[in-house]
């Protein structure tokens, strides 16, 4: 594989470790993997939900476990480490101006067009700012406003497909629609930032994601203009992976018909694996909660009939029946728990096997 450069940051390959929350990718994951050569990712969607630092503040807590985490991380590796920030959060700022105060790497950041977040960054900081589109017209319209109202470009835009886990930025009718695979969406986009590369004569990546589960796919997204890939749903089977046993082994017993698309709280269509939760929310079984957090924009927490907080923590920390385990279109085809220096390696002679044959 070739190394992946964003800026002046360069690591031996061409990996970003998808962000997971709640609290599934944080500091001994993330560690994990950027110690392998990768750049690995914290989440920071929820992380006031898993530290008890101020049970009485949400969003302070969220402040203080993202520094938790990140002194963690930094703790166990020299390797490059990231962090994901969802556009939607209501706490969106603060987070942001943290992971910089913290030392992170790269913020990427999606769930939304992170129209103003170079606003939020000194234009000196070593912080690298990556934002996940769903589309070339979104990588424009991101790099021009960037680019007019600061002066400033992405240092790497990742485009997402709609095989990913998690909240996908797509309409449930393009989620199998052929013209909105990543596939036909990724050759757009680099089209789109190689016009925008030669106009202010710079340089930005693009990385692929969404679907990504061998090394192989890697190859042939490269081959297609991708600097780099972004992968979340393999890393979930490891042992490094912040999730409980309980969590990673609904991956490991997920069979196709498995995976699902479900209605979020949140206002957008995610991918789950189906179970007794979802289905008690498909009965009308679950009725709307008082929400004391406020943590999404879009979160109509008034009409919602669970809080989406409270069950991805409870799946986390392995009541799976009380909450559900977020996963992409391609988990049922993992069968074990392995480390992530095994599942690297396995990437890297997948990589090179595609690479001979063609």
């Amino acid at each position: 594989m070739k190394a992946l450069k964003i800026g002046d940051i360069e690591v031996r390959l061409p990996i970003i470790q998808g962000g997971m929350g709640v609290g599934i990718s944080g500091a001994r994951l993330a560690s994990a993997v950027a110690t392998q050569g990768a750049i690995g990712v914290i989440a920071t969607v929820g992380l006031g939900l898993l530290h008890d630092h101020d049970g009485r503040n949400y969003k302070q807590n969220n402040i203080n476990s993202l520094r938790t985490e990140l002194q963690k991380a930094k703790a166990l590796t020299n390797g490059v480490l990231g962090v994901n920030i969802l556009v939607a959060v209501t706490d969106y700022d603060n987070l942001v101006r943290t992971s910089v105060e913290e030392g992170a790497d790269i913020i990427f950041s999606g769930a939304g067009l992170p129209l103003s977040l170079p606003a939020l960054v000194p234009a000196d900081s070593k912080t690298k700012l990556v934002p996940i589109v769903s589309s070339a017209r979104a990588a424009t319209v991101i790099c021009d406003k960037w680019k007019n109202t600061y002066n400033r470009l992405p240092s790497a835009i990742v485009v997402e497909g709609p095989k990913a886990g998690g909240h996908l930025g797509f309409k449930e009718d393009q989620l199998f629609d052929p013209n909105f695979q990543l596939e036909k969406l990724l050759p757009e986009v680099v089209t789109a930032v190689r016009a925008i590369e030669k106009k202010y004569n710079s340089t930005i990546p693009v990385i692929a994601a969404g679907g990504i589960f061998t090394g192989a796919d890697i190859y042939n997204f490269m081959q297609m203009g991708a600097s780099g890939v972004q992968m979340a749903t393999r890393f979930v089977a490891t042992h490094e992976c912040d999730a409980s046993e309980a969590f990673k082994q609904k991956y490991i017993d997920a069979t196709e018909k498995d995976i699902s698309i479900i209605k979020s709280p949140v206002g957008m269509p995610g991918r789950a694996i189906y179970n007794k939760f979802l289905q008690g929310v498909n009965e009308g079984i679950r009725t709307p909660i008082n929400c004391p957090h406020h943590c999404l924009r879009t979160c109509n927490y008034k009409t919602s009939p669970y809080c989406i907080a409270k069950a991805l923590v409870q799946a986390r920390i392995g009541n799976t029946d009380e909450g559900f385990v977020f996963a992409g279109s391609n988990a049922y085809r993992i069968d074990k728990i392995i480390s992530v220096k095994e599942l690297i390696s396995t990437l890297e002679m997948e990589y090179d096997e595609a690479a001979k044959r063609a």
